[in-house]
């Protein structure tokens, strides 16, 4: 099943491994069975501290199989072939198990062991999606730091009852307890609050922090915050100019990790955002970069040359200059029904949940390059797609209009403000918007909606430190220099125009350059 080339890799890969690491696998009836067994075995073939058994007592409808170490469960299981994109999960969850790979740092770690003993989440997901494996892998984390939890990874594929049952349409999407309680792309920050508020904190696990919470994380001549595009290249030249750099960020690529084809980035034909995000991060990690991920600032106070930035972890920083490149997130549509029908009708990844309306009639949200886009995508897929505008034409560039008035199933209306989004209590089955031209209230009856209505500014944490506009971009002049001495900003974030990647790659390098030259100054 697997290639030579990628067993080469792998046996260069768990040749980390120390301890041994025991793939469990359910006894089943069913015709894939033998297929996972093979890739199992596969896998284990890669190192001799990888080995395959099957777990006698156990009967399971579907392929199945649990990780244990040393002999002992781990807490993560797969209910099916993690294949395709949750190939690279499987791997990780090996590497981690035997405490190897990249893992949660002390302070997450601390804040995990608080939940409560015993709990279970499922995460239901589709080999074909792009945003599930960053869930999946930050749960088995999760689950390997607390101890006492179990991840169970399952492909809806197999269960579709459940996922009926659960009212599940888009992926990836958290249930626990019966129930379904998150959909979509989240971070790791926000899943482990997610997990608090579903199942609580142990009042009773130890709050002693095996670091202390104020923590001073050192002074550095240049703070970048962010870790797009802008935030590398702001924090590479910054580096390369002999300048101690540290880079705060949520995740590596930002934005960037849920695009799908690159087509636009000079000198690079075609890549997706995935590939390039890892790309900047190997970039970054070339250089003596100090990088701080899983971070979110708090606040930034400006005490004449030197600025304190706190952070939401307790720790805190001191920089004589920061470069804030905290990109852009997905607009919502602020409407009623939206929240409530998240992953049950309502959905902001094409390329992920897409599947989940074959045969089926969705609404695009969005007259946009990426509203456009989504419509000509999910075109292939779903029986009839209507594009919805605010505006009175379509804003996206021509060729992609152009293509999109080619597909025989693709409607578009213009002038329309959308009001409700209207359900069962299980699915969506209608959108209200109202016609801005007569003022008349329209229903349209669909079974999907997605909402692509452009970009938010990632600022908020600096209101009342720079200026703002009411949109919530920070102002900046031609070097990207803020109101601020010695705060700078680049990429999405800011009220430069175009946001692209290659423009945000070059403004970054810009406000890096700026703030040295300004240091020059300073010191001169």
């Amino acid at each position: 099943m697997l290639d030579q080339s990628l067993r080469e890799q792998l046996v260069s890969v768990f040749g980390k491994l120390e301890k041994p690491v025991e793939l469990i696998i359910e006894n089943s009836t069913h015709e894939d069975h033998k297929d996972l067994l093979e890739m199992l075995n596969d896998v284990a073939e890669t190192s001799p501290n990888i080995t395959v058994k099957e777990n006698p007592g156990s009967n399971s409808p579907v392929p199945a199989f649990h990780i244990a170490y040393q002999g002992k469960p781990t807490g993560i299981s797969f209910k099916g072939i993690p294949g395709g994109h949750e190939f690279t999960s499987l791997i990780l969850a090996i590497l981690n198990t035997d405490g190897k790979g990249k893992l949660l740092d002390s302070l997450l770690a601390d804040r995990v062991k608080r939940l409560k003993k015993g709990i279970t989440v499922q995460t239901f997901m589709s080999l074909t999606c792009e945003n599930c494996p960053e869930v999946v892998q930050a749960l088995n984390l999760i689950t390997l730091a607390h101890g006492n939890m179990k991840h169970e990874v399952i492909d809806g594929g197999y269960v579709q009852d459940e996922v009926q049952k659960l009212g599940i349409q888009g992926v990836p999407s958290l249930a626990g307890n019966g129930k379904m309680f998150h959909s979509g792309r989240i971070s790791v920050l926000d899943l482990i609050e997610k997990l608090e508020k579903t199942y609580g904190i142990d009042e009773n696990a130890s709050t002693e922090p095996s670091e202390p919470v104020n923590k001073n994380l050192g002074h550095f001549d240049v703070l970048v915050v962010g870790g797009g595009p802008a935030g590398a290249s702001a924090a590479i030249y910054s580096v390369r100019k002999g300048l101690s750099t540290a880079l705060i960020t949520e995740k590596i690529g930002g934005q960037v990790q849920e695009t799908k084809g690159i087509e636009n980035l000079i000198g690079v034909t075609y890549t997706e955002g995935p590939q390039l995000a890892a790309q900047l991060n190997q970039h970054v990690a070339s250089y003596p970069v100090r990088v701080l991920e899983n971070r979110r600032v708090k606040t930034i106070k400006t005490e004449g040359k030197i600025k304190t930035v706190e952070l939401e972890s307790g720790e805190h920083l001191v920089a004589d200059s920061i470069i804030v490149t905290t990109g852009a997130k997905w607009r919502e549509l602020g409407v009623e029904g939206e929240k409530e029908y998240m992953g049950r009708g309502v959905a902001y990844c094409p390329h992920c949940d897409g599947p989940f309306y074959k045969g089926k009639k969705v609404a695009v949200i969005g007259g946009g390059n990426s509203g456009v886009e989504a419509a000509i995508d999910l075109a292939g897929i779903v029986r009839e797609v209507v594009v919805i505008e605010y505006n009175n034409e379509l804003k996206a560039d021509r060729i992609l209009v152009d293509k999109l008035k080619s597909l025989p199933n693709v409607s578009v209306i213009t002038g329309a403000k959308t009001e409700k989004v209207l359900g069962d209590g299980q699915k969506v089955h209608q959108l209200e918007y109202t016609d801005r031209t007569t003022g008349k209230l329209e229903k349209l009856d669909l079974d999907g909606v997605f909402v692509q209505i452009g970009l938010v500014p990632n600022s908020q944490f600096l209101k009342g430190t720079v200026e703002l506009t009411k949109f919530g971009e920070i102002i900046t002049d031609e070097k990207c220099r803020t109101n601020v001495k010695g705060i700078y900003a680049a990429g999405d974030v800011t009220t430069t125009p175009y946001k692209q990647i290659v423009i945000a790659m070059g403004e970054g390098a810009k406000a890096a350059l700026a703030a040295f030259e300004d240091r020059m100054y300073d010191h001169a």
